[in-house]
């Protein structure tokens, strides 16, 4: 019972990424899962709208840990942690065949704010994910709290953008582009700040 679930859940989340909600139908999702009808509804009593919802949770989660997993692997260096989560997203398109868009960006375009359910989810998932970036973003000098999350909204909003470009050029390049961008806006909240001025002079009097 539960690998049918687990396999209605992952076989949705493919979906709904390459298709969309509305052009995904349950009977593909029950054909491609395996999943027989009956188990299927002890999961989902409520169907494909419940499917979805538990799919959205899912794959929040899931981000949510490989947020935290390259924020862990860049602790004090913001730069890294954009470079490497940009090419995380870029990998994974390219991956499949840059068909792969991101879950909550799709059935938010499709269903929000008509479906308070998923509104609300996916607003509770993308609150998830900025918290975390801004927290690997919170070591930039001369940023406060409140910059280091609205760097993270505009990371995640590029980032969102950038699948589908990337889907249409079939490059990681727009990735690249995203991550170019937030570096340079994270540099500009260096300038002028005493602690980064004086690490740039110790390290021109270093070298000379």
């Amino acid at each position: 019972m539960t690998n049918s679930r687990q396999r209605a859940i992952e076989t949705a989340e493919r979906l709904f990424r390459s298709q969309g909600y509305a052009a995904t139908g349950l009977t593909q999702i029950l054909h491609e899962s395996g999943s027989p009808k009956g188990s299927f509804y002890f999961h989902f009593p409520n169907g494909k709208h419940e499917l979805a919802l538990a799919t959205l949770e899912s794959y929040g989660q899931r981000v949510d840990g490989n947020i935290r997993a390259i924020a862990l692997e860049h602790a004090r260096d913001p730069i890294g942690f954009v470079r490497s989560l940009a090419r995380f997203v870029a990998r994974e398109m390219e991956s499949s065949g840059w068909s792969l868009g991101c879950l909550n960006h799709k059935l938010a375009s499709e269903l929000v704010p008509g479906d308070p359910a998923i509104t609300e989810v996916t607003a509770n998932v993308y609150r998830g994910w900025v918290t975390q970036v801004a927290y690997a973003l919170s070591g930039i000098d001369g940023a406060t709290r409140k910059d280091a999350e609205r760097l993270a909204m505009s990371l995640l909003a590029g980032l969102a953008g950038a699948r589908g470009l990337a889907r249409i050029y079939r490059s990681p390049e727009p990735f690249e582009a995203v991550a170019q961008g937030m570096i340079d806006a994270m540099r500009s909240f260096a300038v002028g700040h005493p602690r980064s001025a004086a690490s740039v002079r110790r390290r021109k009097a270093h070298s000379r």
